[in-house]
């Protein structure tokens, strides 16, 4: 996170940082994807990868200083790392191991690091709505001139939280920022596609309208552009004006996520639903043509920003990183038997 005093624009340093991040959300991210097929069985329950998002993410989480806070969903791992995370822990704790961050009680979808301002994660579509609304009316109350971030995807819009969180954030004028990520499906569900799962509005921060706040839509594979946006909000949560809706179009290019097939039954884990689904493949390879990682890449180096060689040298730095936070998960002990019942209140 930036400590500085949020500059508009992003100087040199600071956006080969953020196509640092890219990498490493993107890194990380594949390790994980790999463990499936290099060690089955490691990672059990569900994940749900964020490979399409990381300029979103990180141009959202640069406008932010030390103190500020943000809530996000169970796609959730690239929100950490950004912030500081260990990533070591964050792999043993998707691997449910003690080293994790949690203790290996949490999982993929539920990483905490309060200590850096990343509040937690739900399964749960939509929970983290009014729960990152509560953290910003604490903010105000306790007058630490923090701002918070909150991250949904499109479907949690249609939840009745997000109309109640917005409303009472509007009529107190919370520090709060609401980052809506438009991943352009509800799992397999195209969001264009008119029937009861579709969400209404076009574009989606259209509904900002109905609480009185700023409604903005931003190209969520441009991490620049996404910064800019959020930056804006979150300079007008800082000066008491209370919250704005920042929708951050961009394309999901993995399965919604991974389930862990029973014994014996091969894992299925496409790249896109979409292709197998709805034969979308033309769709997918444009969306791939356009990805955000080496897309902003090409953009640094052709404004001189970043050389190819001091690039190849960053992107082989990220894979060492990422290759010791799987070998420090998997070297990690599991839990004891009885320390299932800890940290169980009822």
């Amino acid at each position: 996170m930036s400590t500085s005093n949020n500059p508009a624009e992003l100087d040199d340093e600071r956006l080969i940082w953020a196509f640092t991040q890219m990498l490493r959300i993107r890194e990380f991210e594949e390790r994980v994807k790999r463990t499936f097929e290099e060690h089955p069985g490691v990672i059990r329950g569900h994940t749900h990868l964020a490979d399409g998002a990381e300029a979103s993410i990180v141009g959202a989480l640069a406008t932010l200083r030390e103190n500020d806070q943000l809530m996000c969903t169970y796609r959730c791992h690239g929100y950490p790392l950004v912030l500081g995370t260990d990533p070591r822990a964050m792999m043993a704790e998707i691997y449910g191991r003690t080293g994790g961050l949690c203790g290996g009680y949490g999982g993929s979808m539920h990483l905490v690091d309060p200590e850096r301002g990343f509040m937690g994660t739900s399964g749960i579509v939509g929970q983290g709505i009014p729960q990152a609304t509560g953290v910003a009316y604490a903010a105000q109350i306790r007058k630490r001139d923090q701002v918070v971030l909150c991250f949904f995807g499109d479907g949690a819009s249609k939840q009745g939280a997000f109309s109640e969180s917005l409303n009472i954030a509007s009529l107190w004028k919370l520090p709060v920022v609401y980052v809506m990520e438009n991943n352009s499906y509800n799992v397999i569900t195209r969001v264009e596609q008119e029937d009861a799962n579709a969400a209404a509005g076009e574009p989606l921060a259209v509904k900002a309208k109905a609480f009185s706040m700023p409604g903005v839509t931003v190209d969520g594979g441009d991490p620049i552009a996404v910064y800019e946006a959020v930056w804006a909000a979150v300079a007008r949560a800082r000066e008491g004006h209370g919250p704005t809706l920042v929708e951050s179009k961009l394309y999901r290019l993995s399965a919604h996520g991974n389930i862990i097939a029973p014994p014996g039954v091969p894992l299925h884990f496409p790249e896109h639903e979409a292709v197998e689904v709805f034969g979308a493949a033309e769709e997918y390879e444009a969306a791939k043509r356009g990805d955000p990682v080496p897309r902003f890449r090409a953009r640094l180096v052709t404004d001189g920003k970043l050389d190819a060689e001091r690039a190849d040298a960053i992107a082989a730095q990220v894979r060492d990183e990422m290759q010791a936070a799987v070998r420090y998960g998997l070297d990690s002990p599991f839990p004891e038997p009885a320390d299932a019942v800890n940290h169980v209140y009822a």
